[in-house]
């Protein structure tokens, strides 16, 4: 057996038995390998460790020194700069990445310009928004442009037919019918989708949600009636996504959910490992030394008090503490790796979106050891030239309650809708909290190259008119709550995505 094999074994047996290595004890582990048996330092690790009252959850390179230096003299441990050169060669690909120089640009990020009292007005303002930027992007199709207003078509004759953009404040469905109750910025209508329309309007029917800002086509009956024959959504115009010039990876992960027993953290260290070319066949840790990015979107934590007895599930129950371990984590990702993270609904700041980015207090661990860039879901940024939306996803329940066809099982069809409406929370007074700011920072005005969510912890991916939508699942096994809902999660699988070509590879760690 030679270095990098026990080195391999010695590692396997930490994850085994449920624990993460710090960077410092692996790198001590790689440089004792020539001359010590790492598995043997392992195993007595494992067995002092596990006669200790409090478990680390990390192993630390001061236990391994210790025990070490009980059976070897400090020249036996410590290699020569040669040996050590020679064990850095054997074991590791040169990271492509590492010589890369970073390029981020951020587009868009909420974090500093909420501000809101909550009142009526201030809710009736943020609707008001909505529909004329909205509007304005409908307003951009030919087939839209000379749209009329509710008033237009009231005051018509009997079978006019016109166009008109208009917001959904109700919809009633039976099997025959499907009844809209519609407003624009000035008057409000009844429009009715009749039981002999054509199977293409009726599938688009399906599709609408309430608040939702779309274009009808109507005909104006004797009464105030109208009557829809085409349904316009607002949708995204095909594109030719731009790409990077490099061959640069990102990872593309959220729902760490940090502090919960059903965290996958052995899955996770297998991830931590593979971004260190530690783990893996030669293709994999290849891929993992051109990984320049890691998007988290969301759920860092599992939090306090987030759903019915959650308690029961928590493994750490402390909002500070849970923040600490998976500032732990992430410190292990290669410095050369930039990590970019926006909150979830499980995450230590507003619920109401848009949120701001997790404050510093709770990341002050990470901050000190590593650059992080910490931002607002939703945020929109460039990653060499490739543009991102990057959302966490909360509103993604609100579709899958509404629309037929779409489920837990395929996040990215939820997707799909949210972009064909144009905006990622169209919903309101469901489970999805919308706080009424000056500007609807959740409005998609600009087009992107990747969507990428989580929150429903299902990894589902797809393309769409030239962006690539990816739901990346997440690192939490099934809890009591999830089986309620009848949800299978896909923990441990992570989406990577080749920026210069957009081809995606999922790689399991669970």
């Amino acid at each position: 057996m030679n270095e990098n094999e026990k080195l391999q074994k010695a590692v396997e047996l930490a994850i085994t038995s449920g624990y993460q290595l710090e960077k410092d004890a692996f790198e001590f582990l790689t440089t004792i390998a020539t001359t010590t048996d790492p598995t043997e330092i392992m195993s007595k690790a494992m067995q002092k460790i596990e006669n200790l009252k409090e478990k680390p959850l990390f192993i630390c390179r001061t236990i391994l020194e210790e025990l070490s230096k009980k059976t070897k003299t400090a020249e036996e441990v410590i290699p020569t700069l040669e040996e050590v050169q020679a064990i850095e060669g054997k074991s590791k690909i040169r990271p492509f990445a590492k010589e890369v120089d970073p390029s981020i640009k951020i587009i868009e990020d909420p974090s500093n310009k909420l501000n809101t009292g909550g009142t009526l007005e201030e809710y009736i303002g943020y609707f008001r928004d909505r529909f004329k930027r909205i509007e304005k992007l409908l307003r951009q199709r030919l087939d839209v442009r000379a749209a009329a207003s509710i008033i237009d078509v009231l005051k018509a004759p009997a079978n006019t037919r016109l166009k008109i953009i208009c917001m959904i404040t109700e919809k009633r469905e039976s099997e025959q019918k499907t009844l809209l109750t519609i407003e624009d910025l000035h008057a409000n209508a009844v429009a009715l989708i009749p039981k002999n329309a054509n199977e293409g309007l009726r599938k688009k029917a399906r599709l609408i949600l309430l608040d939702q800002v779309i274009c009808l086509g109507v005909r104006k009956t004797r009464s105030n009636l109208l009557i829809v024959e085409d349904i316009i959504f607002p949708d995204i115009p095909q594109k030719s996504p731009k790409k990077a010039s490099l061959p640069v990876y990102a990872v593309l992960t959220s729902d760490l959910h940090v502090g919960s027993a059903k965290f996958q953290r052995e899955a996770f260290n297998r991830f931590i490992l593979w971004l260190n070319g530690k783990y893996g066949n030669e293709k994999l840790r290849e891929m993992a030394s051109h990984v320049k990015y890691v998007l988290i979107a969301g759920d860092i934590v599992d939090g306090i008090g987030i759903y019915p007895n959650q308690l029961k599930e928590l493994a750490v129950k402390d909002i500070y503490e849970q923040y600490k371990i998976a500032a732990k984590y992430l410190e292990q990702i290669p410095d050369y790796i930039e990590v970019i993270i926006i909150p979830g609904n499980h995450d230590a700041v507003r619920k109401a979106l848009p949120q701001p980015a997790i404050p510093k207090e709770f990341l002050s661990l990470l901050q000190e050891t590593r650059k992080i860039y910490s931002l607002g879901n939703p945020c929109f940024l460039t990653l060499h030239n490739v543009e991102v939306l990057l959302y966490h996803g909360r509103s993604i329940d609100d579709v899958l309650s509404t629309v037929p066809g779409v489920n837990h099982s395929n996040p990215e069809k939820a997707m799909k809708v949210l972009l064909q409406s144009r905006h990622l929370a169209p919903v309101y007074g469901k489970k999805t909290l919308l706080s009424p700011e000056e500007k609807d920072f959740l409005i998609i005005n600009r087009v992107p190259d990747i969507f990428h969510a989580g929150h429903v912890h299902v990894l589902g991916y797809t393309n769409y008119r030239g962006v690539m939508l990816v739901n990346s699942g997440g690192w939490q096994e099934q809890t009591d709550y999830m089986r309620r809902l009848g949800l299978i999660p896909t923990p441990g699988k992570v989406p990577v995505v080749n920026l210069q070509t957009l081809d995606i590879t999922v790689i399991p760690f669970a």
